[in-house]
């Protein structure tokens, strides 16, 4: 037998009313279809459940048995539902997972972690790599809350909200002979380089720029962990391209220097989320938290 859950309600609100034009008022239906829902309850039950009585309808003995566990259930139930709808960072609890770059992890983790930790104490965070030919179907399956990276061409299946613009610095080990002097694009195609970057073709936005002007670069190490590049920067004479926001935690024993020479566009760093959850209320407040960070960068 297929019990209707419905009924509950019709249970719930007769133990309140004791009648049944009162537990229509609290249904809000009419009184012959609150009539018509307890009879359905009966026969579900095989129990009269309520009785008329000194007046008023009474609960049998089965009624009373159940009334505990029922009312303390569809509380529970209401609980859960209004804390769908109405997210509160302060008592909320739970865990998001984000799909973070290097780069993003470097640039937005240590602010977000903080502001989380400060506005939703109960709530983790789990960041997590990603391959960018998988985000779609990330996304889409609700394995990933949201990912934050660069997509010159996002999933068409997601909603992308821009979250920041960056460019490119170099980088290189303070006292580095080629910090001296003037730079341009010949002088800096002749230096060696290191490169991060996911693809395995050993080539990056750099090349394509040098390559307009008829010029190459060495690069003698290509490495997918942005932040192993400083070490490696202060162990060595290579110089590198990164993100400006990166370099400035790169922190002691590393230089920066302008790379106008180049040209270098800048590029947008997005946020992709599933436009399924547009109305979540605790989506909502993650995807709010994050802009907020990027904002204050």
């Amino acid at each position: 037998m297929t019990f209707d859950l419905n009924l509950l309600l019709t249970f719930e609100a007769m133990d309140k009313a004791r009648s049944v034009s009162g537990a229509a008022r609290l249904l809000g239906l009419s009184q012959p279809a609150t009539s018509a829902a307890l009879s359905r309850l009966r026969q579900s039950l095989g129990n009269e459940l309520f009785s008329y009585a000194g007046g008023a309808m009474q609960p049998t003995p089965m009624a009373r048995r159940l009334a505990p566990g029922l009312h303390a259930a569809l509380t529970e139930l209401r609980g859960l539902l209004d804390a769908e709808r109405t997210f509160a960072p302060a008592t909320a609890t739970g865990c998001f997972v984000l799909g973070m770059t290097d780069y993003a992890s470097t640039v937005i983790a240590p602010a977000l972690s903080a502001l989380v930790a400060a506005t939703a104490p109960g709530i983790d965070l789990r960041l997590q790599g990603y391959d960018k030919a998988s985000v779609a179907a990330l996304i889409d399956s609700g394995s990933m809350d949201l990912v934050i990276g660069s997509f010159a061409d996002p999933p068409e299946r997601s909603v992308a909200t821009p979250l920041l613009r960056e460019g490119f610095v170099g980088v290189a080990r303070a006292g580095h002979p080629a910090l001296t002097g003037s730079m341009d694009a010949a002088r800096f195609a002749a230096l060696d380089h290191a490169l991060f970057t996911l693809a395995r073709d050993g080539r990056g936005a750099v090349d394509d720029v040098l390559a307009a002007q008829g010029l190459t670069r060495r690069v003698r190490l290509a490495l997918p962990h942005l932040m192993a590049l400083p070490d490696i920067l202060r162990a060595t004479d290579l110089v590198a391209a990164v993100p400006a926001r990166a370099a400035a935690r790169f922190g002691p024993g590393i230089a920066t220097f302008d790379l106008d020479f180049l040209g270098l566009p800048q590029w947008t760093l997005h946020m992709l989320w599933s436009p399924f959850s547009r109305k979540d209320s605790a989506t909502a407040w993650l995807r709010e938290t994050v802009v907020k960070v990027c904002v204050d960068l």
